[in-house]
């Protein structure tokens, strides 16, 4: 198990870990997604402990970008492969995949997921999912994944203990 003290970038999946996984979609065919603000406010927190954040997505739609900058944090979407896009970024920034969390909820975050040292799950990812997770939120996508990692994050900080 890794310790927060460990880790130099965690990656989220957007939809399915900042959301619900639900996508809404108006009369004009315009599609928006609810995210959790408490998230918003762990990304801050986490910022303030000095690790690396970044949005990974395969997602088209500008919600993902929008989202990002509004918690100043940098995204890739519109990747047809996860794992590809994380081995460029990580070797662009000169991060060891060894020392990455990721994020993720669904069958197509799993070959990005195998690459890394450290594997989370919202309480509602996909069996495939959660069978390789090193730590299982307590909550679902969209319901404080993000805030819950802060938390245990920061304890794990504190304590030296691991994550998870």
């Amino acid at each position: 198990m890794k310790k927060a003290a460990d880790i130099r970038l965690i990656v989220y999946d957007f939809d399915g870990v900042m959301t619900d996984n639900h996508v809404y979609v108006d009369q004009e065919g315009r599609e928006t997604a609810m995210v959790h603000r408490g998230d918003g406010l762990a990304v801050g927190l986490l910022r303030k402990t000095g690790v690396a954040q970044l949005i990974l997505s395969t997602e088209v739609n500008p919600i993902v970008s929008h989202r990002a900058a509004k918690l100043g944090l940098p995204v890739i979407h519109n990747v047809p492969d996860k794992a590809e896009a994380l081995k460029e970024y990580c070797e662009n920034e000169g991060i060891a995949l060894s020392d990455v969390m990721y994020i993720g909820n669904d069958v197509n975050d799993l070959k990005a997921m195998e690459l890394v040292g450290f594997r989370g799950a919202p309480a509602d990812a996909e069996p495939e999912i959660l069978a390789i997770a090193d730590w299982v939120s307590g909550k679902k996508g969209g319901m404080g994944v993000v805030r819950e990692l802060a938390r245990i994050w920061q304890h794990s900080l504190e304590m030296g203990e691991a994550i998870g």
